[in-house]
């Protein structure tokens, strides 16, 4: 992603005064993910924000205004950042906007509990600006966790405000503000300065004087512009030069310095690689030397108890068994508790499209016409609908909730050996977690790994999860051949444990090909990342509700349901349309199923997931479609009825096998390739990303298939 030029940073600025109003004074937020900055964000500008894009960048930002004394302010809400070092592009985004946008100051917001790990990010601001206000956020949650800062000390060692708040009762936001108003209205502050090792000193006190000669009156500080020419990166020290309009590579008294700091520093053993780790050991250490005796930190009962439950959470025996058992136990009340209501929701929705039917005719509608819009898309929007919508409903809110209570990071932790011994990013734990609900979801949330490298591998093999679209058909085929179709608790519960193994087997197969491809095509080491545990924290139930419902469950049955009407009528015309005596829908599953045997399927099964390429919803639909030789979708919610219809057509336990192994490895749906080509700019990877998983399934169901043939 490139940087974001001077010039296009001003015209973004301009832009802003013109959307919302003229504001005296501009004001970046920053901090750390999980600070709470978003929400003194919103405390401060109420309603009065709107969102955008950062010029050259796809990272979205927040701006808005408020007033506070008199004064109006334009806010900035910057990417959350662990560090100014660009390792993301969120990273990237909120070091340009700090750099170049142009700002009057800066609010440092900080987790009031983890100080010394949010002073990275404050002391690597200060050197660009001393026009800083330190935020001492969650203060309430600090004290709960029986944590003291002492303020006096803070702001004598780091010798800018430091402004204790609590943003979410908006404890604190009034001194914030004065202490913002002080610091833009007078002089900066004398803001404390990182001591880097002697050598390194030497070369910024040699340097220091002639970038300050060559850029006089800078808005950026003379010897953070010397410390990043020392750094030498190329792409950042570009958009310093046309922000300053001064080429400093170029400049004869910079070119003449900075050849004999390099020269001194590799001497005294500081190459590239070594510069970089020294400076980033020189803010940790100024960090821990700024808390010392500045924060007092007494356990707390809530402390004692969290450590007890993450000794078992994250222990190596037994996390992952903690986590499998939590995992069964989310799809065992998914799978109880969709079952009814996904009855009633189908017979309620096809009653009412033969009500729509009905009105039609009175129309006196052609035939042709309520064929497709009833038969074709309105049934199998219906039946989509009816098979998602419980399942997710309740798929979702539990997966949330565990989100919310703090779990989600404990699987990655428990998981990372795993990544790592792939050469793959820990993180990518969490959006294979994420992929469970949609794929396309976990696709986009591969953007939380740095590394381009595991992004893509993430990107690559997230389909060997299931989605939550593949469910119903996985529940489905397991009930009616491996569990028995009786009901009752314990059938719900075999269920719940034979799909685990299945979604264990897509683990497997996540694991094995990240590690190929780090092997292969996307070789690399596996990189380093901070993982934050949080505090485990009481869900907040309605939250919970709305943001499962909301945000994730009608989200992704909108998009399944904007495909699968036109699939639907595409499905009708194929099942309706005949040449020779036969529909289009029988001469393309005949025309596969040599192909199709060879796999443990038959013709009628891989057409099903072609056609199915829309939304994976649609697989069964097409299947009885095909079997019944019906003009339109029927209505079959009797797992009975449907075994006895698969098994008259041929099924046995060995199609039954290759078709789930088949719905758990197959290429992605059509909202996932979009997706990926937009994640990975490249319909190239978007090909690998359906053919691995693809090839993989196919290379299973031959060796079930022929290893069942060869044992009779």
């Amino acid at each position: 992603m490139s940087l974001m030029s001077g010039a296009s940073v001003r015209k973004d600025a301009a832009r802003l005064a013109a959307k919302q109003r003229e504001t005296d004074f501009t004001v970046a937020l920053a901090g750390n993910p999980n600070v709470g900055k978003s929400t003194v964000f919103n405390a401060l500008t109420n309603l009065h924000q709107h969102t955008g894009n950062w010029p050259g960048k796809t990272v979205a930002s927040a701006q808005g205004y408020c007033e506070a004394g008199g004064i109006s302010y334009t806010l900035v809400d910057t990417p959350g950042s662990y560090s100014l070092l660009a390792h993301s592009a969120e990273e990237e985004a909120a070091r340009d906007f700090l750099c170049f946008g142009g700002a009057d100051a800066v609010i440092v917001v900080c987790d009031a509990s983890s100080l010394e790990r949010n002073l990275n990010l404050a002391l690597q601001t200060m050197e660009i600006t001393p026009r800083v206000v330190l935020c001492l956020n969650l203060m309430d949650e600090a004290r709960a966790r029986g944590i003291t800062p002492c303020l006096s000390l803070l702001k004598e060692r780091l010798g800018v405000p430091v402004v204790p708040t609590a943003a979410r009762t908006r404890q604190g936001l009034d001194s914030l503000m004065d202490a913002v108003s002080q610091v833009v209205r007078g002089a900066p502050p004398q803001a404390m300065q990182v001591t880097y090792p002697a050598p390194i000193e030497k070369a910024l006190s040699l340097l220091t004087p002639a970038v300050e000669s060559a850029v006089p009156g800078s808005r950026l500080a003379p010897r953070w512009l010397a410390l990043r020419l020392l750094e030498g990166d190329a792409a950042l020290c570009g958009g310093i030069e046309q922000y300053v309009g001064v080429s400093l590579r170029s400049h004869p008294a910079i070119v003449r310095t900075l050849a004999q700091a390099w020269q001194d520093l590799a001497q005294s053993g500081y190459e590239a690689a070594a510069l970089r780790d020294a400076i980033v050991r020189a803010v940790v250490t100024a960090a821990q030397e700024v808390c010392a005796d500045a924060v007092c930190s007494r356990p707390t009962a809530r402390q004692r108890r969290d450590g007890q439950i993450d000794r078992v959470v994250t222990s190596r025996w037994f996390g992952i068994p903690l986590m499998l058992c939590l995992l069964m136990a989310v799809f065992w009340l998914t799978i109880t508790g969709a079952n009814m209501p996904s009855q009633l929701l189908a017979g309620v929705l096809f009653r009412l499209g033969d009500h729509l039917r009905a009105g039609l005719e009175g129309l006196c509608a052609p035939p042709w016409l309520c064929g497709v819009l009833i038969d074709g898309a309105y049934r199998v929007l219906a039946w989509v609908v009816s098979v998602m919508l419980p399942p997710m409903a309740i798929f979702f809110p539990l997966f949330t909730l565990l989100e919310d209570l703090g779990y989600l990071p404990r699987v990655a932790f428990d998981l990372d050996h795993c990544f790592q011994k792939c050469r793959a990013c820990g993180k990518q734990a969490l959006t294979m977690a994420m992929g469970f609900g949609c794929n396309a979801a976990g696709v986009v949330g591969c953007r939380i790994i740095d590394s381009p490298r595991e992004r893509l591998v993430a990107i690559l093999t997230n389909n060997f999860v299931p989605c939550n679209g593949r469910f119903p058909t996985l529940i489905a085929i397991l009930t009616m051949f491996f569990v028995g179709t009786s009901g009752g608790w314990g059938a719900s519960l075999a269920s719940a444990a034979l799909l685990t193994g299945l979604v264990l087997l897509g683990v497997g197969a996540t694991f094995v090909v990240s590690r190929l491809l780090s092997r292969t095509v996307l070789k690399g080491v596996p990189s380093s990342f901070t993982l934050e545990l949080p505090p485990y924290r009481r869900p907040q139930i309605g939250k919970v509700l709305v943001r499962s419902v909301c945000d994730r469950t009608l989200f992704v049955l909108g998009r399944a349901a904007a495909v699968a009407a036109p699939a639907g009528v595409l499905i009708w015309c194929m099942a309706n349309i005949t040449t020779g005596g036969q529909t289009l829908l029988a001469r393309c599953a005949a025309f596969l199923d040599p192909a199709a045997r060879f796999f443990g399927l038959d013709g009628v099964i891989l057409l099903a997931f072609i056609l199915g390429f829309p939304a994976n919803e649609i697989v069964v639909p097409i299947i009885l479609m095909s079997y019944l030789a019906a003009g339109g979708l029927v209505e079959m919610n009797d797992l009975a009825a449907m075994r006895a219809l698969l098994v008259e057509n041929g099924w046995t336990w060995v199609t039954a096998v290759c078709t789930m192994l088949f719905s758990l490895m197959h290429w992605p749906c059509s909202t996932t390739c979009l997706t990926i080509h937009k994640e990975t700019q490249s319909w190239r990877w978007t090909a690998a990303a359906a053919l691995l998983p693809t090839a993989a399934g196919l290379t299973l169901c031959a060796l079930v298939a022929q290893a069942a043939r060869l044992l009779g």
